[in-house]
């Protein structure tokens, strides 16, 4: 079983019951998903589904990548697989692969994604992408003593544990949401 536009809208329209002020931002992600696009896959454009992970160690520090491509620090995450059944299997397969953190450590705290974001992505001539846009669902998870493992190098440049204060002013507001997503 693959992801298709009924899990994606499932997981927003959960996502807007505790956040509806954030739906006007999200309409034109709505309008495409109700016209039936494959949202799903990559090669859907103007816009496709990414999903990130914000793996919370102890309550006091996330885990973020230095993201090769856009040369930021970020959440762990990424495109979706052909072989992925659920948007959070999605992003734990992502943070796996890019920090190599063992699984068996990581916990959900909330099956309903702490941020939903829209945005443009910039144009990847190497990989024959023109500017598009990303509707990424991030999920929260914590560990009790997960660390980095084997970093996924093409794809990242390092991986490291930032106090949740110091990543949010890094990376922005969705990390305090790691810590405070519905249950």
């Amino acid at each position: 079983m693959t992801i298709d536009n009924s899990d994606v809208l499932g997981a927003l329209s959960a996502y807007l019951t505790f956040y509806p002020h954030e739906a006007a931002g999200l309409a034109v992600p709505m309008r495409l998903l109700s016209e039936g696009a494959n949202v799903a896959s990559r090669s859907h454009l103007p816009m496709h589904v990414t999903v990130g992970a914000l793996l919370v160690r102890g309550g006091a520090e996330v885990l973020l990548v230095d993201h090769l491509a856009y040369g930021i620090l970020l959440q762990p995450g990424g495109h979706l697989e052909p072989t992925d059944a659920t948007l959070i299997g999605a992003a734990i397969r992502e943070l796996v692969e890019e920090t190599g953190v063992d699984p068996s450590g990581i916990v959900p705290t909330s099956q309903v994604p702490a941020y939903v974001e829209y945005g443009q992505v910039p144009a990847r001539p190497d990989r024959g992408e023109r500017a598009h846009f990303h509707l990424d669902f991030g999920f929260p998870f914590a560990t009790a003593s997960a660390d980095v493992g084997l970093i996924q190098e093409s794809e990242v440049r390092g991986a490291a544990w930032y106090p949740l204060a110091e990543a949010e002013r890094l990376v922005g507001s969705r990390i305090a949401r790691a810590v405070t997503a519905p249950a």
